[in-house]
């Protein structure tokens, strides 16, 4: 379950800290309420940030995505050039397709996937010659040409193609159709067929659903540089048990048969073939017969073309193994193992270097994860960076210079930087922090490292983007954003709130981070009501020094107090902090929201009996469990789209953090919601979307048929045609007055 909170109200952009923190300067704007109809209308209250920023190959210009200001929430396509400072609409979404909302069901399904919620263009990819960009939108391809903007079709509207890129050499285009893999040849306009036939149960070149859901691996082929083969999946999942559902819309009833894969149930089998461009051949590995059940978890060539490498992780999730296949076929060799008594966490961070003989690799095996320099016969040259502080990812690797770049936090987990080691450092716990102003930044290098882009924000600065020198110095703002008397927030920043961030310690002395937002006027000898909003989830961090939710800010604004504790489980603090919760979902965490509910009630401002909290996804599920289990510290909760029965998710998921049903029955039934249902005292609302293929709805009817037969009041709202993300804007300014109106009732 990737981490999903209070969906669309994740602010993006906002006002510069010299004028956010400046009450008279926030006078001369305006003293308007926020509401929620306001949150969800345009103009955006962040204004129209770019999105998907990518550099040429060259590093000359840096593309990106925005919408326009004729069509604001319709993603184009557009272009800065570095050396003039000049930006300018490339590709405008209407100039593709007549509705550039229409998407083919596996788009749609795609998008869900990657939690997509925008329109127009959403993705693109850069020819390696940088003279052309490719387009899928509409479920065709597009060929753009950076030169001149012209656009050629080169599918058509009937295919309804995902998964597009160019080859490495940019002599071809290849797609996903029907499950199937192709490949176009530019210069003819060819199309050859790569894998076999695809058909009910066996699909190719894709990711099987606990890849994209769980594993955060969206695709299921790969490139050789040379472009002479394709490493690519075979998914059968006939194994898979059918589950029925029923898809409830406005105006008519979906049943869904969908291979769902219930934990402690049978998984999809993958395997993966090398595809030959010369004989047109596949070579399939075999490895369900190479290897123990798991999971086919990353692939990656190296860069003479020579071998592929592969990542597979048992079913249990203990033990990792990197592999490398010569391309015309043998035996594949393990280079290296990581283990674990609980879980191994997957990740991006595997890049060979230019030569293929060396590589760098992540890992926790210190309890946290830091990054490593290896030779290819798997034997260890040194540790590039330690320390009791994560690693985020790798962000690029200057093999000229020998400088790898990464983002970690070594001062605070609230925020992240950039950093800077060299392949031959003697002091892996003292890396060059390249960034300097407090909060969180996102970098993406340009393919010479010469420069990045930052996407900068914190609790006081809305997110900014710019571009920046390889030590850090900034050479241009792409998007400063700046304030004036027009910015959308104007009206609002006389009474805006902004976080305070404090730390408490766990029964087992461990941190717990937590971020606290109160109304901006508060009343002497005047208690406020508290909601708490939770996640809780496993690795998902909410607690950063970055701009806030733009629905905090509205309770704040109505007079409650907010607060967010990132309990044990928790991302980006080592293993020790996440391990607590294994086999056990449900009670460090429950016990951590608790001891912030503790620390909430000694403060003189708080009203200690008017206490609520509210979650959605595996927050709604730690909603539930807090009202549940501790009516004497909630006084309501609201719950979206929760988890209720474990053993109604999936594999991957549910297994690496509580074994299987048959092997922890204990554990299952000490998480799961159903077990305290008839415990409900006080207020609850729970919503959920009638066409979610995540958390499938059967969870909250389970849930709300075991309250009714305990003859117990709540209150539910049901989304017809609405998936986990329950998007769009009618549906978005409902929900949140429904909340708002919910606390409303019973903490006002």
């Amino acid at each position: 379950m990737r981490a999903l909170i209070s969906t669309l109200l994740i602010a993006t952009l906002s006002l510069p800290v010299a004028m956010a923190q400046s009450t008279t300067a926030a006078e001369n704007f305006g003293e308007q309420q926020l509401t929620i109809e306001r949150i969800f209308s345009a103009p955006d209250l962040t204004t129209s940030a770019p999105s998907q920023l990518k550099f040429s190959p060259n590093g000359q210009f840096v593309s990106y995505l925005r919408g326009s200001s004729e069509n604001p929430n319709v993603n184009d396509l557009w272009v800065y050039d570095v050396r003039e400072q000049q930006h300018r609409r490339l590709i405008a979404a209407n100039q593709l397709v007549s509705d550039p909302s229409e998407m083919s069901a596996a788009e749609r399904a795609r998008r869900e996937r990657l939690r997509i919620r925008a329109s127009g263009i959403v993705d693109y990819a850069w020819a390696n010659n940088g003279e052309q960009i490719l387009i899928p939108l509409g479920g065709q391809l597009f060929l753009a040409e950076l030169a001149n903007a012209e656009v050629t079709a080169l599918t058509d509207s009937e295919t309804g193609v995902t998964d597009a890129r160019f080859s490495p050499r940019n002599n071809f285009v290849s797609f996903i159709e029907q499950n199937q893999l192709y490949i176009l040849e530019l210069a003819s306009s060819k199309v050859t067929q790569v894998s076999p036939d695809a058909s009910a149960t066996l699909n190719y070149g894709v990711a099987e659903f606990v890849a994209q859901e769980e594993m955060k691996r969206m695709t299921g082929y790969w490139w050789s540089p040379d472009e002479q083969s394709i490493a690519y999946t075979r998914v059968d999942t006939s194994p898979v048990a059918v589950q029925t559902r029923t898809d409830v819309y406005a105006d008519r009833t979906e049943v869904v048969q969908q291979r769902y894969p219930f934990t402690g149930k049978a998984n999809a089998i993958v395997d993966l073939g090398i595809w030959q461009r010369a004989s047109n051949e596949t070579q399939w590995l075999g490895l369900n017969d190479r290897h123990r059940e798991g999971y086919l978890a990353r692939v990656k060539w190296l860069p003479n073309s020579e071998k592929v490498s592969y990542q597979w992780q048992t079913r249990n999730q203990h033990l990792l193994t990197l592999y490398l296949q010569p391309r015309n076929g043998g035996d594949a060799t393990a280079v290296l193992s990581e283990n674990s008594n609980t879980w191994v966490n997957l990740h991006d961070d595997l890049v060979f270097l230019a030569d293929a003989r060396h590589f760098i690799w992540a890992s926790e095996r210190s309890g946290y994860k830091h990054l490593y320099l290896y030779r290819t016969d798997g034997s260890l040259i040194r540790q590039l960076t330690s320390g009791d502080w994560q690693v985020d990812n790798v962000a690029a690797v200057d093999d000229t210079t020998g400088f790898i770049y990464f983002m970690g936090r070594k001062e605070t987990p609230i925020e992240r930087h950039l950093y800077r080691v060299s392949m031959t450092t003697t002091n892996p716990s003292q890396p060059t922090r390249l960034t300097q102003r407090q909060g969180i930044h996102t970098v993406d290098f340009a393919p010479n490292q010469r420069s990045y882009i930052d996407y900068f924000s914190s609790s006081t600065q809305p997110p900014q983007v710019s571009l920046h020198g390889p030590t850090g110095e900034r050479i241009a703002w792409l998007h400063q954003n700046s304030i004036d008397g027009s910015h959308p927030l104007a009206p609002y920043l006389a009474s805006w709130s902004y976080p305070e961030f404090g730390t408490l310690t766990a029964e087992d002395e461990q941190t717990l981070h937590y971020k606290l937002t109160k109304p901006a006027v508060m009343a002497d000898n005047q208690r406020y009501p508290v909601i708490v909003m939770v996640y809780g989830g496993p690795r998902a961090q909410r607690v950063t020094n970055s701009w806030g939710d733009y629905f905090s800010q509205y309770l704040a604004q109505k007079g409650y107090v907010v607060f967010q504790l990132d309990n044990r489980g928790s991302g980006n603090r080592g293993k020790a902090f996440e391990q607590v919760i294994y086999r056990n979902l449900a009670q460090a965490e429950v016990a951590d929201q608790i001891r912030g509910v503790e620390f909430l009630r000694s403060l003189p401002y708080v009203a200690d009996d008017k206490i609520g909290v509210f979650g959605h996804s595996y927050g709604g599920y730690m909603a539930l469990h807090l009202i549940l289990r501790a009516p004497e510290h909630f006084s309501a909760a609201v719950s979206g789209a929760p988890v209720t029965d474990w053993r109604l998710y999936d594999t991957h998921y549910t297994e690496r953090y509580m074994g299987t049903p048959h092997d922890n029955a204990a554990g299952y039934q000490a998480a799961d919601v159903l077990t305290y249902a008839d415990q409900l005292e006080q207020p609850l609302l729970i919503y959920h979307g009638m066409a979610d293929d995540n958390v499938l709805y059967t969870h909250t009817a389970k849930l709300t048929y075991a309250l009714q037969q305990a003859m117990l009041p709540f209150e539910l709202m049901a989304y017809p045609g609405k998936q986990h993300g329950l998007r769009g804007r009618e549906t978005s300014i409902h929900r949140y007055n429904l909340i708002a109106d919910f606390f409303a009732r019973h903490l006002q």
